[in-house]
């Protein structure tokens, strides 16, 4: 395996059986270490986010346009409180959970509780792709262990069988080792046969985290769950933990408060401060900066 590949996160996307079934595969340390070190969970909740993360990315190129974004939501009733990630179409992502520090017991196989820190509840995938309404899609979650909740989503609000992977190992120091995932989708005419194929590699395959640690790429994987079925590689990815907010961007959320609201922030005569939740980033306005936001928001009536 190359260095890059051992330090860069990407996704790679294949086509196998003459173009019946279609496959998504990624590497993403780095983005679940960012998402760690940002919020400072704790494994499990490493583990959660990272694998919803991870997903996201994923699902994140499966759009085509440029402005196109994916937000993917957990609401539930375990201790962490849910979580919400969203993406773009050029492989960025972030996320956040209410409850970063959630500490529950690991399950009786030694693995991290993720499905006891999520609970019952929905998980809802809304895609924004520039029409005059989002696509929404909401399933109630199945286990709370994320991969099996993706692929009854696509299955139930795509109608599109698939078979998801995700898997974040953590180090002893609670920092990410390795993380990753893959999403392997049938097309309409994939042959029983071809079915059968990818039904028995899943069966003897390793979990994600075991082939990533042992040094298998995201081609690799794809290749060991479609093996025998002629895979051809198609476009690589880069894709980041990355936030897009920015002082400019708040401020306009500001003037679009309009002019009462304003107004009292300036007559409390105190700072402003609004807080983003995704990169933890404070941005604060004082009474000066205030006024002038006043003026834009008046600005914007004429």
């Amino acid at each position: 395996m190359s260095e890059e590949n051992n330090t860069k996160d990407y996704i790679v996307t294949a086509t196998a059986a003459d173009y019946h079934i279609r496959a998504f595969a990624c590497t993403t340390r780095n983005i679940c270490e960012e998402s760690r070190r940002l919020h400072n969970t704790s494994p499990v909740m490493s583990a959660a986010l990272g694998r919803t993360l991870t997903a996201a990315a994923m699902m994140s190129i499966m759009m085509k346009g440029d402005g196109d974004k994916l937000t993917i939501q957990i609401k539930s009733d375990g201790p962490s409180g849910g979580l919400t990630v969203c993406a773009d179409s050029h492989g960025n992502v972030k996320g956040y959970t209410p409850v970063p520090d959630c500490i529950v017991p690991a399950h009786d196989n030694g693995h991290l509780g993720v499905s006891t820190a999520i609970g019952n509840g929905d998980l809802i995938v809304v895609k924004d792709l520039g029409l005059k309404e989002p696509y929404v899609g909401r399933i109630a979650l199945q286990t709370g262990e994320i991969a099996e909740d993706i692929t009854y989503y696509f299955a139930v609000s795509e109608q599109t069988p698939s078979s998801v992977g995700l898997g974040v190992l953590m180090n002893r120091d609670n920092t990410v080792r390795c993380s990753g995932g893959f999403i392997i989708q049938l097309m309409p005419d994939a042959s029983d046969e071809d079915i059968s194929v990818i039904e028995n590699n899943l069966k003897s395959l390793k979990s994600v985290t075991e082939m990533l640690d042992a040094g298998m790429t995201p081609e690799d994987m794809i290749e060991e769950v479609l093996k025998g079925l002629d895979v051809r590689f198609n476009d690589r990815y880069d894709t980041a933990y990355k936030c897009d907010c920015s002082r400019d961007r708040v401020e306009a959320v500001l003037v679009s408060l309009g002019e009462k609201e304003i107004t009292d922030f300036i007559k409390a005569g105190k700072d402003v401060e609004i807080h983003c939740d995704f990169c933890d980033t404070d941005y604060v306005f004082n009474p000066d900066e205030l006024t002038e936001i006043l003026k834009k928001s008046r600005a914007l009536k004429k």
